[in-house]
């Protein structure tokens, strides 16, 4: 009787052993699937992504409105932060600015001129 129990015992830590390691295959393999199926998307086209419509200025053009209001303002450059920008034709950008927390507008061209810095009303 003790020979049959512990024969029983053994047939049932492997068939366990089998089953977990079965389930663990079948778990790797729907994972590589998974990780196929994803790398098989394309990126979005670019009249899909986000900034299709407004061009922003680059930022060494941000930069150089930032540092002619801390300049116009007598200020430290350090506290006057590009918050956005956008295109307002082929030559001319628009950069919105923070100076201690209080908005500024300058206009910038194409090649680094800052034609304007403005407190907007």
């Amino acid at each position: 009787m003790t020979v049959v129990l512990a024969v029983t015992l053994e047939e049932e830590r492997v068939r366990h052993r089998f089953t977990v390691s079965h389930a663990m295959k079948r778990s790797v393999m729907i994972f590589a699937v998974l990780a196929l199926l994803e790398a098989c998307q394309s990126a979005p086209s670019p009249g899909e992504m986000a900034r299709t419509t407004t061009d922003t200025a680059p930022a060494d053009l941000q930069l150089l409105c930032a540092d002619a209001a801390a300049r116009g303002a007598q200020i430290d450059a350090s506290k006057i932060l590009p918050v956005s920008s956008a295109k307002l034709d082929d030559q001319h950008y628009s950069v919105q600015l923070a100076a201690n927390g209080k908005p500024l507008t300058c206009t910038v061209d194409v090649n680094g001129t800052v034609k304007s810095v403005t407190h907007p009303t």
